[in-house]
């Protein structure tokens, strides 16, 4: 009987100290271009929870910015938020450093972010099969694309290749 009443007393105590742990965490949360980031992070590490930042892009943002990159992100102002915004719509750096260089359409350099990224990846590999060039080709056949063996990688879950065990007759 003495077991039993220890027990809900030890989850209560995890579940308290669970709640706690969240509640922190939602507290510290900062949106910066559409991404939650933990308030607990620096900014250097912090910048690359949003797609399409890498860590040079955040070292090149928080030397143009002029922001320290040991600073947490929730001890970051208003002001500094927002310059880092306006920054992430209109970077900066060098043409290198940018994700989409010589755009398809345009023939600018520009960097991408967030979803616009997944969806000028997904119309990329739509005109490489419309075009049928061999990326395409090789795109729509779900083969590796970029010169990987075939013989034993790139294979999806779901086909076993390898020694079946017989039947005994």
């Amino acid at each position: 009987m003495a077991e039993n009443k220890e027990k809900p007393k030890k989850e209560s105590k995890d579940l308290k100290r669970q709640q706690e742990r969240e509640e922190d965490i939602l507290e510290s949360l900062v949106r910066i271009y559409g991404k939650d980031i933990p308030g607990s992070k620096k900014i250097y590490p912090g910048l690359t929870y949003i797609k399409g930042i890498s860590w040079a892009i955040s070292n090149a943002m928080c030397r143009i910015l002029k922001i320290n990159k040991e600073t947490k992100i929730s001890e970051l102002s208003k002001d500094q938020i927002d310059s880092i915004e306006m920054f992430l719509q209109k970077p900066v750096i060098f043409d290198y450093l940018k994700n989409r260089c010589k755009d398809y359409e345009t023939g600018e350099s520009k960097h991408i972010l967030s979803n616009d990224l997944d969806m000028t990846k997904d119309f990329d590999i739509k005109r490489m099969k419309q075009i049928k060039s061999y990326k395409g080709m090789r795109h729509s056949l779900k083969q590796p694309v970029r010169g990987q063996r075939t013989r034993s990688h790139f294979r999806t879950t779901g086909i076993a290749v390898g020694v079946k065990k017989g039947v005994a007759k």
